[in-house]
């Protein structure tokens, strides 16, 4: 190594020949051609922080079993491990430039990796960076392992860190939605299906569906991620565990979960974890149905509020924003609409990850860096979205109740009810004289004395009509 101080640059060599690197950087020559042969989306690694955390503590968890097992002295362990806590910490994270979507697997993350964990423990011994002789990249960082371990079950250890705050989110939202089917317990309303009027039902009840319809999908995703506890480190290149020595593996893997404190275990066969990334497929399918499920609940927040004064009008949602710049006092559900755009883009990138995985060929899936990077994504913006969704709008909605009443009273669905007392034949002909009349259900069974005035507000009771316990 021989730094130029008139072009304050470093000379580092590799198979392809010297380049000179910036002497301030922490990376290193890989870094370096993987910068400039990727230049795909703007984004660099870097901009994802649970997976440069998670880089630096499967590093860390390697350099403890190397020094257990006699392979790597006190000295540089000690440096290697502590490069890797200030990493994932948080610190240098701005060197890690390659960009989201590369070739080869993800050897350049771990290269990128590799050479910042090294140069920035070279500083710790004393050294300067690029003086690779006093510790190395390769011999030293990377000792025992390869890309196709260290890779994978990093993106596994950044896949649980970036559930964690979804998981919340989630848990956030139901909540909002449990707190409304509280509030509207008793407000009566029409149910629809098929956007025709029903049977009666509460405004309670609609909301708490969506209350439980999202801890469904909440306990859905943590059993996903169960799967992507299983790693493979110690597989090396492509399961065999070749340069790893015996008991490395249950070592790193020991020393990644004291780190991480997630339940991780070692594949049984991982020569079929090295090329299998089907537990990414399974969580991405998963975050999927929480996409779906979620714009739906949109779907229908935006129906219940339409108009004020031609649409449903059921529900008020909060005004956030003016909602045209032509039209004055529109407001529109600018808080639904951006959640159903998450939802579109989760279910992209579930087509996205369903293609990489199907394209792995042989002992290794080449499309992890993709697989990751639309997985935070889905994770990031499902987590924002969930939140935005009840912070700016589920917690402050309210409830047209005079009206929801008045459509109670007014609808023929009402008939449903008294089907049981009246027959289905007189049940039908009274709500058809009700639809070509205009009159009400109730005006038309007294008028015909089909029903006493007693027996007809035991049967239209609020409580009885949605079955809600007293």
């Amino acid at each position: 190594m021989s730094i130029s101080t008139q072009a304050a640059t470093r000379l580092e060599h590799d198979l392809i020949g010297d380049r000179d690197v910036p002497a301030e950087a922490y990376w290193g020559v890989h870094t370096l051609r993987a910068s400039e042969n990727f230049h795909i989306t703007g984004q660099q690694v870097g901009s994802n922080p649970h997976l440069i955390r998670a880089l630096a503590l499967v590093k860390q968890a390697a350099a403890r079993a190397n020094r257990e097992l006699g392979l790597l002295d006190a000295t540089r362990a000690e440096a290697i491990d502590a490069a890797c806590t200030e990493i994932a910490g948080g610190a240098l994270h701005d060197q890690f430039i390659v960009d989201v979507l590369q070739g080869g697997a993800g050897t350049s993350t771990n290269m990128n990796a590799n050479e910042v964990i090294a140069n920035r423990a070279l500083e710790i011994l004393g050294h300067a960076r690029g003086d690779y002789q006093h510790l190395h990249p390769n011999d030293h960082v990377n000792l025992s392992q390869s890309t196709n371990d260290v890779y994978p079950t990093a993106v596994n250890v950044a896949t649980s860190f970036t559930a964690a705050p979804l998981l919340a989110a989630i848990e956030e939202l139901e909540t909002a939605f449990q707190a409304k089917a509280s509030q509207f317990r008793t407000v009566v309303k029409m149910g629809r299906t098929q956007l025709q009027d029903a049977v009666p039902m509460t405004l309670g009840q609609e909301f708490g569906t969506y209350a439980v319809t999202i801890r469904e999908d909440h306990d859905r995703l943590a059993e996903s991620l169960e799967l992507v506890h299983e790693i493979n480190l110690g597989a090396t290149a492509i399961g065999t565990s070749l340069n790893a020595p015996d008991g490395y593996t249950e070592a790193a893997c020991r020393h990644l979960v004291e780190l991480t404190g997630l339940p991780l275990t070692t594949s049984p066969d991982l020569i079929e974890a090295t090329q299998d990334v089907g537990a990414f497929v399974h969580l991405s399918g998963v975050l999927k149905r929480v996409a779906v499920k979620l714009s739906k609940i949109c779907n229908d927040l935006r129906l219940l509020s339409s108009g004020p004064r031609v649409g449903f009008n059921e529900i008020n949602l909060p005004a956030v924003q003016a909602g045209s710049s032509i039209m004055p006092g529109k407001v529109n559900p600018v808080i639904p609409e951006v959640v159903n755009q998450v939802a579109y883009q989760v279910v992209g990138h579930d087509v996205t990850i369903s293609m990489a995985a199907e394209s792995g060929q042989l002992q290794l899936n080449a499309f992890e860096p993709v697989i990751v990077h639309s997985l935070s994504m889905s994770m990031r913006h499902l987590e924002a979205g969930c939140l935005t969704l009840a912070r700016n709008c589920v917690t402050g909605i309210t409830a047209n109740e005079e009206l929801l009443r008045a459509n109670v009273e007014n609808s023929i669905g009402l008939v449903t009810a008294l089907t049981p007392q009246l027959g289905y034949a007189t049940s039908t002909a009274i709500a058809m004289e009700a639809l070509h009349s205009g009159r009400g259900i109730a005006e038309l069974v007294l008028e015909q004395n089909l029903l006493s005035r007693t027996e007809l507000e035991e049967l239209l009771r609020p409580a009885r009509l949605a079955n809600l316990s007293e």
